[in-house]
């Protein structure tokens, strides 16, 4: 099995190669904390990749259990996996409740039996263990100061979620699933086979104009946490949330243009917003 070291080595590898706008805010981080994101973000990547792996839905399932077991193995000190040597003191060190880890396996598991929600209260319990309990990691990671804190993550996680739904509709919908809940389909006369046929008329405008605007409530929400944060991750959470705040903000500008190009940021963006928030990297807590 590899060192510590040698595992966040590891970790920090799959960042870097797989998580895109995110990588980038973790040098906002000093250099123990983003060491910590990486190997987070690693347990995040595998669990997502195995639910999302093209197999038979039970041998996925199976897939599913048995990381289960080796996550919990590993927060007991057995280690079977090259991330769980930093992945085990990640969770030690920064004292992050095991039941938030878990809830994410819940949620990717969550795909495998549901591809439809009827209403947003039910797709609101899949973005909580999918995203908000992933937030909620993370400002364990960071540090924070109040219980207060942890509404206003749960807000940030819902509202990324939100708008990874936006911006991935084609794509979730190839794959068989529709993350829209159906009461607004319904309610803005925009169904499956308008969807199927890549539909762009006023109900789609009106459609996703309302879900724009409900994630757009969530980032207000979520601006609250900046309080509640270490003076040191404040740029961090603020990097990621006006990142994702953009591409929902490009989504708009764009008309909702959705099934030809996938909504991205450019890296002159990406720099700007590191460059807004680096000074708070240098703060104390």
């Amino acid at each position: 099995m590899l060192s510590q070291k040698e595992s966040f080595d590891y970790c920090r590898k799959i960042a870097k190669e797989q998580a895109g706008n995110f990588y980038l805010t973790f040098h906002l981080l000093p250099k123990l904390k983003s060491d910590s994101m990486c190997a987070l973000y690693a347990f995040m990547r595998i669990s997502d990749d195995i639910a999302d792996e093209p197999s038979e839905i039970n041998f996925t399932r199976k897939a599913l259990g048995i990381w289960r077991d080796q996550t919990l193995g590993a927060l007991n000190g057995q280690f079977s996996h090259p991330i769980h040597p930093a992945f085990a003191l990640m969770v030690q060190r920064h004292q992050i409740p095991h039941q938030y880890l878990l809830d994410v396996l819940d949620g990717v598991e969550m795909d495998l039996d549901i591809h439809r929600y009827q209403t947003f209260d039910e797709l609101y319990k899949y973005c909580y263990r999918v995203a908000s309990a992933v937030g909620l990691c993370c400002i364990h990671l960071w540090g924070f100061n109040s219980e207060k804190a942890l509404l206003p993550a749960e807000s940030a996680g819902i509202a990324l979620q939100l708008t990874n739904i936006l911006r991935d509709i084609k794509e979730d919908y190839a794959r068989g699933r529709i993350y829209l809940p159906q009461e607004d389909m319904v309610r803005f006369d925009y169904d499956e086979i308008k969807l199927n046929n890549e539909v762009r008329d006023e109900c789609f405008f009106n459609l996703l104009d309302f879900q724009a605007k409900r994630a757009a409530k969530y980032y207000e929400e979520a601006q609250e946490l900046t309080q509640y944060l270490d003076g040191n991750a404040r740029g961090i959470f603020l990097a990621m949330l006006h990142t994702y705040k953009a591409i929902l903000d490009k989504m708009q500008k764009n008309n909702f243009d959705l099934f030809n190009d996938r909504v991205r940021i450019g890296t002159f963006q990406k720099l700007c917003l590191l460059a807004k928030y680096l000074p708070y990297s240098w703060k104390s807590s």
